[in-house]
This record gives C-alpha cells, structure tokens and sequence, in this order.
C-alpha cells in the first residue's frame, strides 16, 4: 500500500493545526456558524441529529493493520466504541465532541490518515475497487492513478468550492466492482493492443434524487493525460454548473442540459489548454507512485492443497464460507477474504465495534501482509490469505461475529444509517434492514437464492445506493411518517441499470412481507440457475407487481 512521503505529512499536519485555531476562535465566538460550516466541512464534521459526525478518508478503501487499531482507539477513547463504514470506503464516527475532533484529527495525522475533504463541494475520497492489485481477473492495477489523482485533488485551490460535491472512481477488472457508472466521474483503466495502458472516460453519473448513468466522454486516453483530462472537466463542471439550485448542482443535470455532445465538445475545447503542459503524468511521477505499491512476499503455494480440500470436506459450513466469501486471487494458493459486517438483526451493515477492527488487524497480519480493504458493500477484505489458512481465519472470524457466508446474498444488505442519525433522513434504515434479515435467516434458501442485491437509503440523497439494488427501499415522508417506496431491476457492474419504482409506497411493518413476496415471485418465475436480475430482465415488472399489490382482501397487514 502507499507509505506518505513528507509533503504528505507535513500537509496533513499542518492542515490539523489549521483547523485546532478554526474551532477554537469558533467557540471563542470569532467566527460565525456561518463562516465555520464550510470550513467544518472540508474537514469532515457534520452536524448530524444527535451530535458532530466526523468522517475519516480511506483513499481507495486501503488500510495497514496500524492504521485500523488507531481508528479503533478513537471509537473507543472518542465515540460509543463503534465506527460505521460507508459505500465511500470512509469511516464515520457518530458521537463526536466537537472540542475533540482538533485531538482526533492529530490522532490520524500520526497514521497517515486525515478527513480532508470528506465533505463539502468539492472532490470527495477517490475510489477504486476493494481487490485491486490482487483480484485474479484485473487487468492493471488501477492504485497508482487512484493515488496521483488523490494527491492532486487534495486542496486543489482551484476545485474546494466546486457547484457542488465531486465523486471519481477507477476501476481496471473485466468484472466492475467499483460502480464507476454511479460516480460524477468513472474511469476505466485497460491496455491497447501495443500493451500501453489507457482509459476510457465515463461522465454525468450519480444516484440521489435524479439518478443517471455516466456516459462515455473518452475513449483510448493515454494514461499521461489523466490530471488534464479531469481537470477540464472539472473546469468546465466549475464554469456552467448551477449554484442557485443545490439539487440541480451536480455535474449529472449539466451533461443531461447540455447533451454529451455538447458537454464532450466544451471539454474538449478546455483540454486544448491543458494537454501536454504542467498537468501531463511523465513515467518517473508515475513510477515514484508506483514504487509505493510493493507487491508482498507472497510464497510459492500450490493451488490445490490437499489439507484445504480435506477441510472443505469436512466442514460444510466452512466450505460455504469459502464459497461466497472467497475472491479469486492472481497468485496461486492465495484468495481474497470478505469479513461480513451484516450477520444478523442485531448489527447495522457497516458497524465495527473497536474489539472488532482490532481483531481484525491482527488477523490481517498473522494471515496476510498486514492490509485491510473496505469494500463498496461495507464489509471489510482480507486481500491476501493463503488458503491453507482459511480455515483458522474462519473459526476466529466467526467467534467476532464476521464469519457469515452472506457475501452478495440477499441479507447482505447496503445501509445509510438513515434516520436514527441523519438529520436529512426522511425514515429510519436501520430497523427496516433488521426486520428484513430478521425475516431471512435460513442461509440454505439464501444460497440457493443466489447473488441478489438489496440496497436501503432514508431520503433521496441514496447513501445507500438504493436505485442500484436490485431491490432498492427509499425511505419517503408522507404526511409525517414514515413509508418506504420499492425499486425492483437495479444492477451495479458494467451492465448497471437503476431499480424501477413498483408502486405505492409501504409502512415499515408491511416491507418484510413485501420482500418475501418479491422474493417468491422470483422463486415461481425463475429458470435454472437463474439470477434475480435475469429473471427481472425477462420477465418483466408486472408479475411482481401483481403479487405485491394483489386484491384488496389478500393485501400485506
């Protein structure tokens, strides 16, 4: 993983000092809350429903084992004991002092983290996927240009004030498992026919209130042209972007206004200023970067361990663990390991308690190299571990309660924390997504179910991706309370599409029934080996409508 340099530290250090003096002339009364919003904000501090919310930037989702027991020692020291983890790959601590933050703040800088521009408009954590440099079906490791557009971004004086927040993404595997459709910008990161790396530019995505794919801008950009070609982009975002409407501020309603024609045809005309001058990426910044990246001591293992089929043979539910939760790894003998936050009702997707990132940080260097990932789904990877070793990691992972073998299951449930915390939330998240894993809890039927996607979001801001699950629950205010709205047919991936709305919304007490009855619609109508989204794609809205919705006298209580 990337080792900050002294420009990085001296950088975030000094931006902790900075912001000490900004929240103490704040509470002297120096500044006006006016005039400490957005300085809280590209800091990372919200004002949620019940106190400060302080959200810590993981750039692309990478972690050493150092740097999660620090994020455990502030749960513990600063919060209730817990951090919540995001689709963003950040971490969000919910109970904060705003007093302390100052103190946790230098906590962080002490481990190479920070939470600069975790918030605000401005350009948010660059995300990649949580296997990258690993998983067996990359084509190039897309972490060196994730790390060289995170240290151009951050306080780029040009981009902190931006119409509004920008989100980028790079993904380089034949599977996308960074959702780069669903990101103001996506990058695509591949190789020519010569070998000479290249991306294609996908513009205009994003979910909220008005969700739309990105579209290609770009296709066969030498990789030299990366921070140029964003860059005008963004200069064109910063020109024609909307500023007296924050719900139409995102680069998603320029590209719709314009057309991508025309959007295409202003970039272009912009880039004309910036390619081949101080922005073009030369081979020795790309190689400093990439030298950062050094692959493990990994040992020469054989691929089919005699010890690891025995255990597979003997273990059932070991061996169903190893089936959803094991990622295909490059190197011979290894796997990547997804530790489930979602095992039951009891604990919200994302949640880590501090003795579980602890635990997690020592397995990550008694089974690997000492690296954590966090994934887009909220759980957490381990990207290295020797299959022989599977066995051990499973037996202590289950003992913490991140052992379940849910991974892309129905009941691996996508969150925002919704209501219970957001003071932007129209209906809570959480108790919808316990009910729910409350009402499916035979992982038999689950498996036999398949990959299957269910997103929760509370309000139109869809933290928690739900137009993209192939079912989506959106929490909606009617007349005060709370009622939830369903989409049925979202997909992430290379063949994203967003979920279609089945009808009227439902009460919190009728969507575990609705699922079920979504679910078994499913169940009658599939072929063998069929997927949801494939049996929603040839069948149609219709039948599950009429199941859902079904004679007055049959309807959910």
């Amino acid at each position: 993983m990337y080792r900050y340099d002294d420009y990085d530290r001296a950088l975030v250090h000094e931006r902790v000092a900075q912001f000490r003096d900004q929240v103490e002339r704040f509470q002297a009364g120096g500044l006006s809350e006016e005039e400490f919003l957005p300085l809280r904000l590209q800091n990372g501090l919200y004002m949620q429903k019940h106190a400060y919310m302080l959200r810590v930037a993981i750039p692309y989702g990478t972690l050493s084992a150092h740097q999660l027991r620090a994020l455990a020692h502030i749960a513990r020291e600063y919060d209730r004991g817990y951090g919540h983890f995001t689709t963003r790959q950040n971490l969000q601590y919910n109970w904060i002092e705003l007093n302390q933050v100052p103190d946790i703040l230098q906590h962080l800088a002490d481990v190479d983290m920070h939470a600069i521009q975790t918030s605000g408009n401005c350009v948010r954590n660059i995300t990649t996927e949580a296997f990258a440099g690993v998983a067996a079906d990359e084509l190039m490791d897309p972490r060196p240009l994730a790390e060289i557009l995170r240290q151009w971004s951050t306080i780029n004086p040009e981009f902190l004030f931006l119409p509004r927040k920008f989100k980028i993404a790079i993904c380089s595997a034949e599977q996308d498992r960074a959702a780069i459709m669903m990101h103001d910008i996506g990058l695509y990161l591949y190789a020519n026919a010569e070998g000479e790396k290249r991306l294609r530019v996908m513009v205009g995505g994003g979910l909220g209130r008005t969700p739309i794919l990105s579209q290609q801008i770009r296709e066969d950009l030498p990789w030299q042209h990366l921070l140029s070609y964003v860059e005008a982009i963004l200069r064109v975002y910063n020109r024609h972007g909307r500023r007296d409407n924050k719900y139409k501020a995102r680069i998603k309603i320029l590209v719709k206004a314009l057309g991508i024609e025309a959007f295409s045809a202003e970039v272009e005309q912009e880039w004309q200023y910036l390619k081949d001058g101080p922005a073009q990426l030369t081979v020795d910044e790309y190689q400093r970067v990439a030298d950062a990246f050094v692959a493990p001591a990994y040992q020469l293992l054989p691929d089919d361990h005699l010890n690891f089929g025995s255990q597979l043979m003997a273990f059932p539910d070991f061996a169903r663990w190893v089936s959803r939760n094991t990622q295909a790894h490059k190197v011979p003998g290894y796997v990547s390991v997804t530790l489930s936050t979602k095992p039951g009702p009891e604990t919200p997707p994302g949640d880590l308690t501090s003795a579980q990132m602890e635990a997690v940080a020592d397995w990550s260097e008694v089974f690997g190299f000492g690296e954590i990932r966090i994934a887009h789904e909220q759980n957490l990877i381990l990207p290295d571990v020797r299959k022989t070793d599977l066995l051990a990691l499973w037996t202590l992972a289950s003992e913490q309660g991140l052992g379940v073998a849910n991974t892309g299951l129905l009941t691996d449930i996508i969150a925002c924390p919704g209501g219970d915390f957001c003071a932007l939330a129209n209906a809570r998240s959480l108790p919808i997504t316990a009910a729910i894993q409350a009402r499916f809890n035979d992982l038999d039927f689950l498996h036999d179910l398949g990959d299957f996607s269910l997103n929760i979001s509370g309000c139109m801001n869809a933290c928690g991706h739900h137009h993209i699950g192939n079912i989506g629950i959106l929490g909606v205010d009617k007349n005060g309370q709370e009622w939830y709205q369903i989409t049925l047919g979202g997909a992430q991936g290379k063949a994203a599409s967003l979920g279609k709305v089945i009808g009227p919304s439902f009460s919190a007490e009728q969507i575990p029934e609705v699922i079920e009855r979504v679910v078994h619609t499913f169940v009658d109508y599939r072929e063998v080996d069929e997927l949801f989204i494939d049996t929603f794609t040839r069948i149609g809205i219709e039948p599950f409508k009429e199941r859902v919705y079904p004679p007055r006298e049959e309807q959910p209580a």
